[in-house]
């Protein structure tokens, strides 16, 4: 048997560097986004409405990828990293 580790060898080349700040949870626009499988919406909505006890959620937004079988689509993480601070992934059924 051979086994072989994933984690061994050379790191990728990465990109520029980007300077995050941190989220306010508080207050910042956030994507709420389903992988498209059984219940996960409505997971994503419990957690809407748990963030309404505590903030405006007009800026919490649902988002869908087309299939959990898929990555999501580059326009789909293209859009979340324009619009919002920070991002709630659903993986449910």
């Amino acid at each position: 048997m051979r086994i072989i580790n994933p984690t061994f060898g050379l790191a990728a080349a990465g990109g520029a560097k980007v300077a995050l700040k941190p989220v306010n949870w508080a207050t910042d626009a956030i994507a709420l986004v389903s992988n498209s499988k059984p219940n996960a919406r409505e997971l994503l909505s419990g957690i809407r409405d748990k963030l309404g006890a505590f903030r405006n959620v007009d800026n919490v937004e649902f988002l869908a990828k087309n299939s959990a079988s898929q990555p999501a689509p580059k326009d789909l993480l293209q859009e979340v990293a324009a619009k919002y601070r920070g991002a709630l992934l659903a993986i449910a059924d």
